[in-house]
């Protein structure tokens, strides 16, 4: 008896041969290997499993700046120059903050000044503290506020090659020896390294919810989908697995390389690893669940399954896995951290998913589905149709609507009204403006949060982190009122709340602070109106870096060298970067995703209308992105790597869906016209993409947990990008394109049949009209 995952073909297209026979034939022998070595693809699992969590991890890099900041940055450059000369940098990244809003006493003031002027007598460089500047707001030299004699802002500079952490107990070491009173009114700290560090201890402290949400949300989800309790577990085992081996070859890979990758990485891991597993198990139980009635044993339909999805879950795989090694095309190491890990991440997830997932499927058999019964026809009874499924109802109402699409006129319809409102959706992103994010991103009790806004108070927003201009030239010192016309020159652009610099040094005397010594460098202290890492003060930095040439010629240093430096100068190259980065980013994501389509689907004209699909149900989620959060929110500008993650995993999940989907129709079309393999393709992968979308969009929406303003934007844009794509463009755009287009799509690869005429639809003889009918 012919085995029921090798039945005879039906229709009148020949099997399969050449390069798809062979296709067939090992994914075939894939199968059968899987179901007979089900007890040992386990048992090898759990002992990898078990001897990587026996295995110590590698020692973490403690470099965080690395992860963020590009070390030929000219921002960082002007920085080291200037230490160079001065003997310190002027731009600080810690600041302890002091305030009183009744007033700080005299004598507190003059202490607290004293206390830090008496650092940059005896600084000891492993501290690794270097020096110190106090400033009060006795005097309106500096900033916006009209509060007087409340508040002393002391910048701590620490030595730059030591890291955060070290960086935290010199601050706070500092506190303790100096300013350890109760009238000395302590804030906090505040500044780019403390906000960096609490973004990193925040993501840390909301993990472990993260994942126990998440996966709850997968229990809930996947048990609601299949109506089983131990279909979810399935997801969770190979998804904890992947999780644990992921995050060991990456901490190992990260050692060997020397490299650090970003504090953000390890909660998209999460969700990623959680939802494109469970994405796969759900494909695997859908065609388990569609073939188990009709088979004469449940294993029949295991291996059945197994044949006919891993082609396709595998190319889906790999497609993610490629898409997002695209962040590799990038300069900035912060995404070409991001990108391995990634696809790292996905390859393995895939790994276990086509090995681990059939092997469970073939030890628990129909128990999947319990307290679900779902057992096969067997030897003596009627076999049910092959695709049918139990949740005959669900599948009625989606046939009924594939129906309706299966005609040019409705197909026409549902494409212009499907582009329009992605088109809608995506006018927003014209106004898409990128910011760093570090002390605006946190919670409004966190106690740098509370130190940044109460400096703010006292001074200016961008206190916390001012931008120092370094003019260099020789004897430049030397022109004394040249340098004072310059200061007041920039004191009047737009966006600056105030300089400190030679119009302050009332001697004119070189004391190494704002002109050096050596007599070829002078420096100034730009504080500007906003938040310094946000997008207004960046695109305040840019216009004046932009007018700076006009400035300095106006005030008669022509022959001097100006360049900035400072966080603001820091992000705004940064951003700068991402943007360039942008178009090496979607050159290879689009070209890798194409090309991996047409190699799957051996077709030219089908990749092209998904992969655009793809990109328009992306535009539309970053459209109401920035609509909530810059329109309706008080964001001035989403964090600088949300768009560029957010786009790749975007489409990169969005062909992994076109892959399964229209794989599907693929397979179907090999013995039907376009036309009715569409109608009887649809409905089962759109249950199957529709649930396990929901799965994923859930599984990054989690994201939002996690107390900080990137993971919010990320958490939306995914989790709004992913239900487009699944309910909108899989379920109607593409079903729609496929018809409308028609056997064309398959150009220049093997032939699709049309279909026999306008009204010629699957008759009452099919499997699709016996699902009709309940049957």
């Amino acid at each position: 008896m012919r085995p029921p995952w090798r039945a005879r073909r039906t229709g009148s297209s020949p099997p399969p041969s050449g390069v798809e026979g062979r296709r067939d034939g090992f994914f075939t022998r894939y199968a059968g290997w899987t179901v007979r070595n089900r007890w040992y693809i386990v048992g090898g699992w759990l002992l990898v499993v078990l001897a990587l969590v026996l295995t110590p991890a590698p020692p973490s890099n403690d470099n965080e700046i690395a992860s963020i900041i590009p070390l030929d940055s000219p921002a960082l450059s002007s920085e080291l120059r200037s230490i160079q000369e001065f003997g310190f940098p002027l731009s600080s990244r810690t600041a302890v903050v002091q305030r009183d809003p009744a007033g700080l006493s005299p004598y507190v003031q003059a202490e607290s000044v004293l206390d830090g002027l008496a650092i940059n007598q005896g600084a000891k460089l492993e501290w690794p503290l270097l020096g110190a500047i106090p400033i009060t707001n006795s005097l309106p030299l500096i900033g916006t506020s009209s509060e007087r004699d409340t508040a002393v802002l002391t910048y701590l500079f620490m030595n730059p090659v030591s890291s955060f952490s070290s960086q935290q107990d010199a601050a706070r070491r500092y506190i303790d020896e100096h300013l350890d009173r109760p009238e000395d009114h302590v804030v906090g700290v505040t500044g780019s390294v403390p906000a960096r560090a609490q973004q990193a201890a925040l993501v840390g402290e909301n993990l472990p919810r993260l994942e126990l949400l998440t996966v709850l949300a997968i229990i809930v989800l996947v048990g609601l989908t299949f109506r089983s309790v131990v279909a979810p577990g399935i997801a969770l085992v190979c998804s904890a697995l992947a999780f644990v081996v992921t995050t060991r070859l990456s901490a190992w890979l990260e050692s060997l390389a020397g490299i650090t990758t970003p504090a953000e990485l390890e909660p998209l891991l999460v969700a990623l690893l959680l939802g494109v597993v469970t994405d796969y198990t759900i494909f695997y139980v859908t065609a388990f669940q569609s073939r188990v009635a009709a088979a004469s044993h449940w294993r029949d339909a295991v291996r059945r399954a197994v044949a006919v999805d891993t082609p396709i879950v595998g190319a889906a795989g790999v497609t993610v896995a490629a898409g997002t090694a695209a962040l590799l095309a990038a300069k900035s190491e912060f995404f070409r951290g991001f990108g391995p890990a990634m696809a790292l991440a996905v390859l393995v997830g895939l790994i276990v998913s086509v090995t681990l997932v059939p092997a469970a499927l073939a030890v628990l058999g129909p128990r999947v589905f319990w307290p679900r019964s779902t057992r096969p026809a067997g030897r003596h009874r009627t076999p049910r149709p092959a695709g049918l499924v139990t949740t005959a109802r669900g599948h009625l109402a989606r046939l009924h609507l594939v129906r309706r699409l299966a005609t040019r006129r409705a197909a026409a319809v549902v494409v212009l009204a499907c582009v329009g409102v992605l088109g809608l959706a995506s006018v927003a992103v014209r106004g898409l403006d990128l910011g760093v994010a570090f002390s605006s991103s946190l919670p409004s009790d966190n106690p740098v949060k509370v130190a940044s806004d109460a400096a703010s108070k006292a001074f200016a927003p961008g206190i916390t982190s001012p931008t120092t201009l370094l003019i260099e030239g020789a004897k430049v010192t030397s022109q004394l009122p040249r340098l004072r016309d310059l200061q007041t020159r920039i004191e009047a652009e737009p966006g600056v709340a105030g300089v400190l610099g030679p119009a302050q040094n009332f001697t004119a005397q070189a004391f190494d602070v704002v002109l050096a010594k050596s007599g070829n460098a002078a420096r100034m202290l730009i504080v500007l109106q906003n938040d310094p890492l946000d997008a207004t003060a960046i695109n305040d930095l840019t216009a004046l870096r932009d007018r700076l040439p006009a400035l300095a010629t106006a005030s008669g240093l022509t022959d001097a060298t100006l360049s900035l430096g400072g966080d603001t100068a820091l992000a705004e190259g940064l951003v700068t970067s991402t943007e360039q980065d942008l178009y090496r980013i979607a050159i290879a994501g689009i070209a890798v995703n194409l090309l991996l389509l047409v190699v799957f689907l051996r077709a030219l004209v089908a990749p092209l209308f998904l992969l655009a699909s793809s990109v328009l149900a992306l535009t539309a989620s970053l459209g109401l992105t920035v609509w909530v959060f810059m329109g309706v929110g008080t964001t001035d500008g989403l964090t600088f790597y949300v768009p560029f993650a957010a786009a790749v995993l975007l489409v990169s999940l969005g062909s992994d869906y076109n892959i399964f989907g229209v794989g599907r129709v693929w397979e179907e079309a090999r013995t039907l016209p376009l036309r009715e393999a569409v109608i009887k393709a649809v409905p089962e992968s759109s249950r199957a993409i529709t649930s396990a979308g929901l799965t994923l969009a859930v599984s990054f929406g989690m994201l939002a947990i996690i107390p900080l303003s990137p993971f919010r934007e990320l958490g939306f844009a995914m989790a709004c990008g992913i239900l487009i794509d699944a309910f909108l463009v899989r379920s109607l755009l593409v079903p729609a394109l496929l018809v409308l287009v028609g056997p064309v799509s398959g150009w220049p690869g093997p032939h699709l049949r049309g279909s026999r005429g306008r009204g010629d639809l699957p008759g009452r003889n099919d499997s699709s009209h016996s699902i009709a009918n309940g049957s």
